[in-house]
């Protein structure tokens, strides 16, 4: 990565950068924070990051704001509690723009992450920022920014039951329970079928279909859930609609991951 520097006061709140650009097809970014220590050291780790290839830093969200109306980025690091327009308010604006760039929130305060996932943000990262963990929310840009690929077509699974092998789409199932060394499939028509394939196998084989491990014992068919219930610190997913209708519980281990892939799915 090239590296030029913008020299500014830190009192003056204007824009920092660019502090860095290159060539190539990598992320271009911008990254606000009034504080002007904490700015430099996440500039700092997103150029040695060699999947970023532009940063630009400002020290205000209004600069920030003046800086994307002129510039094109796929990304905005943004701090929530700064003087005048809040990382939040500057979240909401961007949801108005045709082709918003993903944001993701950089802050000291754990309190606004509901706030932040409404906003569609794809990464919530708490100061002092780790590399490892700045590392991860590039990631999710990426993959938040990344065209999905064209989908598969919809393949059968082949099922016995009473002697007889029969043919179930996979699109239409809806989740699957592990039965031992088995699989239960459980599908919209209601019906359930053992599959002699432990759900870890599952898990592996069908996770680009949209298959979600959401419990130790379940997968969930990401295209058949229609709701997502929170009640006393527990979540569950709802499949399938009407009568026939399922909610299944979601292990506090697997609730953020499942909240992100939603959200991603959501955007796309």
């Amino acid at each position: 990565m090239k590296v030029s520097t913008g020299s500014v006061p830190a009192s003056a709140g204007g824009p920092v950068g660019p502090v860095g650009a290159g060539g190539g097809g990598g992320l271009r970014v911008l990254a606000v924070d009034d504080e002007r220590p904490a700015l430099d050291e996440l500039v700092y780790l997103l150029e040695a990051d060699p999947r970023v290839t532009e940063v630009i830093a400002c020290q205000s969200a209004t600069d920030g704001l003046r800086t994307l109306r002129e510039r094109e980025v796929d990304c905005v690091l943004l701090d929530i509690q700064m003087p005048g327009l809040s990382g939040l308010e500057l979240a909401e604006v961007l949801r108005r723009f045709r082709q918003p760039p993903t944001v993701v929130f950089v802050t000291a305060h754990e309190q606004h992450a509901v706030e932040a996932f409404d906003l569609r943000a794809v990464d919530y990262v708490l100061k002092p920022v780790r590399p490892e963990r700045l590392a991860e929310a590039v990631r999710r840009v990426l993959a938040d920014t990344t065209p999905p690929a064209p989908a598969a077509p919809e393949s059968q699974v082949a099922v016995e039951r009473a002697g007889v092998t029969r043919f179930v789409d996979r699109g239409d199932i809806t989740h699957v329970e592990a039965h031992g060394d088995y699989a239960r499939l459980h599908t919209t028509a209601g019906e359930s079928y053992l599959l002699r394939v432990p759900l870890s196998g599952l898990e592996e084989q069908w996770g680009e279909a949209g298959f979600h491990r959401i419990h130790r014992s379940l997968l969930v068919a990401l295209a058949h859930v229609t709701e997502v219930r929170t009640e006393a610190g527990r979540t569950s997913v709802v499949v399938g609609t009407h009568g026939g209708a399922v909610e299944l519980p979601v292990s506090r281990r697997h609730t953020r991951a499942l909240r992100d892939v939603l959200l991603r799915r959501a955007r796309a």
